[in-house]
C-alpha cells in the first residue's frame, strides 16, 4: 500500500512537471494566492471577463497541491454549516437563491469542463445518503423532512428497499438521495483547470511561498508581488500566512483507495449511477465509485493537529486506514480480503463560524 505521497488521485494521474517559481518582484493588476479550485476558478472567470488584465497566482508546491488535488470527488450543493443561518441574516428567499446558485454551480462545472474539454471522469449520478440503525433513520428522515421544506433541494426518502437497489449498503433501513451532486477526478479537474487558464494567459508560479499578504502586495522570498487587487485563495493553509495563524481552521481528513474490484463484486454491490456516497453517522464517511472501479473512501482521521498545524505528505496513521477499511468491509462485506492500494489525507479550511 502506497500512504502519503500527496494522494491517490496524483498518483493516478502524474504528478505534473512543476512550473518555475516566481522570477522576482513584478506588477499585475490581480494576484491569486493559491492554486487550488478558489484561485484556479477565480482565474478563469476574471480572465474570461476581461481578458486584458494581467492575473499571476502564486502557489507553495504546484497546482491542485492542497485539498483541490486530494478531496473525495465530490462536485455538490452543499452549503456549509447549514442554510438556517443565512435565513436568521439574510431571510429565506435570498437562502433560497442561494441554495439555487449551489445547485446552478454544479452543472456549471460540468458545463465548462465540457467547453474546455476537461476530462475529470465526471458523471451526475446524485448523493445518496444511507442509515443504518435506528437512530441514524431517526436523524435521516429529520433530515430529508428538513430538505423538503426547500423546494430548491430535490431531495428524496427512499425506504430501506430502495435504497438497497440502488447501492447496497449492507444493513441499511433508508436512503435520501438529492440529483445536485456529480462524481469527479479532482487532480484531474485540477490539473486541466490549470491548464486551461495558462492557455487564458495566466501567469502560475509554483514553488513560490507567499508568507504575508498585506493591501495590494504578496510577500514571498523570492520577491513581492504588488497588484491591484490580492485575491487570497490559501484555504487550509492560510493558518502558515503571517498574521492570519487563527483566520481559518485547519481541518484534517482522510482516505484510502481500494485495488478495482472484481465485476462479481460488483454485482453484489450495485452502484450502477456512481452516486456519491455518505451516511448519518456522527463520525461520518464519504465514498465515491471511481472511473475504474475502485472505491475511494474517506473520514475524519485526525481531524485537528495542534498549533493549526497542516498535513504536508498526506501521510496517514495505521489506524485510520483500519477504521476506513473497516467502514468498508462493513457496508459492502464483499469486499472484505480486498487489498488497499493508497491511503492519504489532507486539510481543508473550514471559516470558524462555519459559514
Amino acid at each position: 500500500m502506497i500512504n502519503g505521497e500527496v494522494s491517490f488521485w496524483w498518483n493516478q494521474l502524474g504528478r505534473p512537471t512543476q512550473r518555475p517559481p516566481l522570477p522576482g518582484a513584478l506588477r499585475a493588476d490581480v494576484c491569486i494566492v493559491g492554486a487550488g479550485y478558489t484561485g484556479l476558478w477565480t482565474a478563469y472567470y476574471l480572465k474570461k471577463a476581461a481578458p486584458g488584465l494581467r492575473i499571476v497566482i502564486l502557489e507553495q508546491r504546484f497546482a491542485g497541491y492542497g485539498a483541490s488535488g486530494r478531496n473525495g470527488g465530490w462536485l455538490t450543493n452543499s452549503i456549509t454549516g447549514g442554510r438556517e443561518q443565512y435565513v436568521a441574516t439574510h431571510g429565506r428567499d435570498s437562502a433560497a437563491r442561494f441554495q439555487t446558485a449551489m445547485n446552478d454551480t454544479v452543472d456549471e462545472v460540468i458545463r465548462v469542463a465540457a467547453a474546455e474539454g476537461i476530462d475529470a471522469d465526471i458523471v451526475k449520478g446524485g448523493e445518496f445518503t444511507v442509515a443504518c440503525d435506528v437512530p441514524q433513520q431517526r436523524r435521516l428522515e429529520a433530515s430529508a423532512r428538513a430538505e423538503q421544506e426547500w423546494a430548491e433541494t430535490d431531495v428524496e426518502l427512499l425506504t430501506a428497499a430502495e435504497a438497497s437497489a440502488r447501492v447496497n449498503v449492507v444493513g441499511a433501513t433508508g436512503a435520501m438521495w438529492h440529483p445536485h451532486c456529480a462524481r469527479i477526478h479532482p487532480a484531474k479537474l485540477a490539473a486541466g483547470l490549470a491548464g486551461v487558464v495558462e492557455a487564458l494567459g495566466v501567469e502560475i508560479y509554483e514553488d513560490t511561498t507567499v508568507t504575508e499578504i498585506t493591501p495590494h502586495r504578496a510577500v514571498t522570498a523570492r520577491g513581492v508581488v504588488a497588484a491591484d487587487v490580492v485575491v487570497r485563495a490559501t484555504e487550509g493553509f492560510t493558518a502558515g500566512l503571517r498574521g492570519l495563524h487563527r483566520a481559518w481552521l485547519p481541518m484534517n481528513s482522510s482516505l484510502i483507495a481500494t485495488a478495482p474490484l472484481a465485476p462479481a463484486v460488483w454485482e453484489s454491490i450495485g452502484w450502477d449511477a456512481c452516486e456519491t456516497l455518505g451516511d448519518m453517522a456522527h463520525a461520518y464517511m464519504y465514498a465515491q465509485r471511481t472511473a475504474d472501479d475502485r472505491i475511494a473512501i474517506g473520514g475524519r482521521g485526525v481531524p485537528y493537529r495542534f498549533g493549526s498545524r497542516t498535513d504536508s505528505d498526506g501521510h496517514t496513521p495505521a489506524g485510520t486506514v483500519d477504521a476506513l477499511r473497516g467502514i468498508l468491509n462493513r457496508f459492502f462485506p464483499a469486499t472484505t480480503g480486498v487489498t488497499i492500494d493508497h491511503a492519504w489525507s489532507g486539510v481543508l479550511g473550514v471559516p470558524r463560524d462555519w459559514a
